[in-house]
C-alpha cells in the first residue's frame, strides 16, 4: 500500500520585492507516498522553492498559499513555528546539496550528528554515541569511531555528503527532501551515495522527494518524475517512461542531453513556447 505522506494541491509561493510580488511557484500539485519522487527542471524553475516551502524555510518575504498542503495528519498551512520545529528533522528532513556549506566547520562530525538526535529525543550521552556510530556505519563510513572525532574539512566530499545523510536520517523521519545531494560529487562517489540513500529509503519505508536537474540520474534512481518549467508542473510520469515524455519542454530537455554513443556537431537548443507559461 502506497499511503500518501504528503499531499500538495495548487501550491503557490511568491516573494515580495521592491517592484511587487514575484510568483516563483504557480499551482504545483502532487502526492508523495513510500516512493522516490523526482522534481526536475532548469535552474530557476522552482524545484528547491517547492522543497523549502514544505518545511517553511523561506524568509518572511515569502507568501505561501495552497488549497491543500498536508503532511500526514498535519495541515502545514496552519502549523505555527512551534509545530514546524517539531516536524523539521524529526518527521521531515532536508539534505542540502553541498556539505561544505551545510556542516558546521568548528564542530566535530559526531557532535553534529548527535545534535540532530538530541534535539528531538531525550537520550543519554552513551545512547547518542551508540546511535551515531550505528548511523555512520549504515551510510558506509569506515572506522566510524575515528570519523566521529574529525572536523568537516578533514573528510572528502563524498564522505561529507554521507555525513549529511546520516545527520538527516538519524531522527528517523518519514519524509526526506534531497536537494541535489550529489551535484558536487564525481560520478563514482555519486553512485556510492545514491546506493546508500536508496538502501536507507527502502529499509525505512521513507518518502523521498529528490530535487535534481539530471534526467539521466532520475531515470534510473527514482520511481516518478515531476517536470517543472517557470514555477509550473508541465508533466508528471513514471521515471521509466521518460523517453516517452510528451510535453515539448521535457522532450527539449532530453534532446539537449549529451550522448556518449551518438556524436552530434551541435546540441539542440530548447525552443520555448510562451504558451507553456499559461497552458
Amino acid at each position: 500500500m502506497n499511503e500518501n505522506k504528503l499531499e500538495v494541491q495548487d501550491l503557490r509561493v511568491s516573494f515580495a520585492t521592491s517592484t511587487g510580488l514575484v510568483e516563483a511557484v504557480r499551482g504545483v500539485s502532487f502526492t508523495l507516498g513510500r516512493e522516490k519522487l523526482a522534481i526536475v527542471g532548469e535552474s530557476g524553475s522552482g524545484k528547491s522553492t517547492v522543497g523549502r516551502a514544505l518545511l517553511k524555510l523561506h524568509p518572511a518575504s515569502a507568501r505561501i498559499a495552497a488549497r491543500t498542503l498536508r503532511f500526514g495528519d498535519t495541515d502545514l498551512l496552519q502549523a505555527d513555528e512551534r509545530a514546524m520545529r517539531a516536524i523539521r528533522g524529526r518527521r521531515m528532513s532536508m539534505i542540502m546539496q553541498d556539505p561544505k556549506y551545510s556542516l558546521n566547520p568548528v564542530m566535530r562530525i559526531g557532535e553534529q550528528i548527535g545534535e540532530a538526535l538530541r534535539a528531538h529525543q531525550a537520550l543519554t550521552r552513551a545512547e547518542v554515541r551508540e546511535r551515531v556510530l550505528a548511523m555512520l556505519a549504515a551510510v558506509r563510513i569506515r572506522e566510524p569511531a575515528r570519523v566521529m572525532d574529525l572536523y568537516p574539512h578533514q573528510v572528502s566530499g563524498g564522505m561529507g555528503q554521507r555525513v549529511m545523510i546520516a545527520m538527516m536520517l538519524i531522527p528517523e523521519p518519514e519524509v526526506v527532501i534531497a536537494d541535489e545531494p550529489t551535484s558536487a560529487l564525481d560520478v563514482s562517489v555519486r553512485s556510492q551515495v545514491l546506493t546508500v540513500l536508496d538502501e536507507l529509503v527502502d529499509a525505512r519505508g521513507l518518502g523521498l522527494l529528490f530535487i535534481s536537474h539530471d534526467l539521466h540520474l532520475v531515470r534510473h534512481f527514482c520511481d516518478r518524475v515531476i517536470v517543472m518549467y517557470a514555477g509550473r508542473v508541465v508533466e508528471t510520469l513514471a521515471a521509466a517512461d521518460l523517453d516517452r515524455a510528451e510535453h515539448p519542454y521535457t522532450r527539449g530537455l532530453l534532446a539537449a542531453l549529451p550522448s556518449m554513443t551518438a556524436r552530434r556537431a551541435v546540441l539542440p537548443v530548447l525552443q520555448r513556447d510562451p504558451l507553456w507559461l499559461s497552458n
